[in-house]
């Protein structure tokens, strides 16, 4: 894991611009299924906290694993990750966000989304070297089954 030393590296306005591509690059795997440039965003040797999948380590590790978790049945059809908030630690290199895992539209108009904390080290030169999920899976598989439900019914 990344230390918490102190580490004026950075400028805020470097984390949050790179920052915004993170949210751009998750944009455009959300709509192409490509999950590549994300993943090529996370240090060689980055580590990957799920709570539900593991801990992943290395940059070829969190790519096999989103594309497998996101290329696979129902999750394909989560397609968008806006972030309702955000915070920078600048003097530490930290983000601490919230992201809405969203569902394309069932049929009916409806949004149905989950959100989870994702906490991000940035380590320099557009790269990220940590990342941990945090969320309650049973506000998930209730998002899960509320899709999958007005899914059903919008195609009758």
């Amino acid at each position: 894991m990344v230390c918490n030393s102190v580490s004026h590296m950075w400028s805020r306005d470097e984390i949050d611009r790179e920052f915004a591509a993170y949210q751009d690059r998750a944009a455009d795997a959300g709509r192409t299924g490509d999950w590549r440039a994300w993943a090529d965003q996370f240090t060689e040797d980055c580590t990957y906290v799920e709570h539900h999948y593991g801990t992943m380590h290395g940059r070829q590790a969190v790519y096999e694993w989103i594309t497998g978790v996101m290329g696979d049945g129902l999750f394909r059809e989560m397609t968008e990750f806006p972030i309702d908030w955000y915070v920078i630690d600048e003097d530490r290199g930290w983000v601490i966000c919230w992201v809405l895992n969203r569902f394309a539209d069932p049929g009916d108009g409806s949004v149905h989304e989950a959100g989870n904390v994702t906490i991000l080290h940035y380590a320099g030169d557009g790269m990220w070297s940590y990342e941990e999920d945090v969320y309650n899976p049973a506000s998930f598989a209730e998002m899960v089954d509320g899709y999958v439900a007005a899914k059903a019914a919008a195609a009758r």
